[in-house]
């Protein structure tokens, strides 16, 4: 697995990624998510000019350099606030978006920023319990600063606060050694992704299973939700 910054030639294939990844909501009822537009060229051509748009592809499959994820990213008061992380469906259980969310840790950690943060559905299995599972924790309404509170309020008026929503936050242990590197630098990494095991946790953005007739989800697989997604 190889993690580099996005091309603008990607660009188009992350909002085909951001379609089939909001599918899932609608068997939760969230047809407002599934139909969501996905973010305009000109915000990820923003966010790629800025170095903070990164996607996963595997060079060794048949996919090849394509990008099977991706993941955008703001500096935000002391942390690197993940604004959205999508993995396409056909790329589930290869914990993809575990991946991405360990690049943006590593970036962060090397600039000496002191956390992850987001933003996400508390009662989508695949979104808060997720996101727990991985060091994540919801952040009470008096630990929200300023840059946190302007997000969720522009979630808000998004409409997306018809289903409850919270900020999270993952501390980052201090890097070894912090060289002057921003969180826009990013170079190519190659990942090794350990093989699945029935008792691995999900990767971040990996799609579910379409839930059974009982109307309860299979959460072998996850989708991670943050921003205005």
């Amino acid at each position: 697995m190889r993690i580099r910054s996005a091309r603008r030639s990607d660009l188009p294939l992350l909002q085909d990624i951001e379609r089939a990844a909001g599918e899932p909501f609608r068997a939760l009822g969230m047809a407002f998510v599934a139909d969501d537009d996905p973010p305009p060229l000109d915000l990820l051509e923003g966010y790629r000019q800025a170095g903070r748009c990164w996607v996963a592809t595997d060079p060794l499959s048949a996919t090849g350099d394509r990008p099977l994820g991706y993941v955008l990213a703001d500096p935000v008061d002391d942390a690197l606030h993940i604004e959205q992380v999508s993995v396409d469906p056909a790329a589930a259980r290869r914990g993809i978006g575990r991946a991405l969310i360990a690049h943006l840790a590593d970036l962060a950690s090397a600039r000496g920023m002191a956390a992850l943060t987001l933003t996400t559905f508390t009662d989508v299995p695949w979104n808060a319990p997720y996101y727990a599972r991985i060091g994540f924790r919801i952040l009470p309404e008096a630990e929200l600063t300023d840059g946190l509170r302007a997000i969720r309020a522009e979630e808000a008026q998004h409409g997306l606060d018809r289903w409850p929503r919270v900020c999270m936050r993952r501390e980052l242990a201090p890097a070894a050694r912090t060289p002057d590197v921003r969180p826009s630098d990013a170079r190519p990494s190659d990942v090794r992704l350990p093989d699945a095991r029935p008792s691995d946790a999900p990767g971040a953005a990996d799609p579910p299973r379409v839930p059974d007739a009982s109307g309860s989800a299979d959460t072998s697989e996850a989708v991670a939700v943050s921003g205005g997604a």
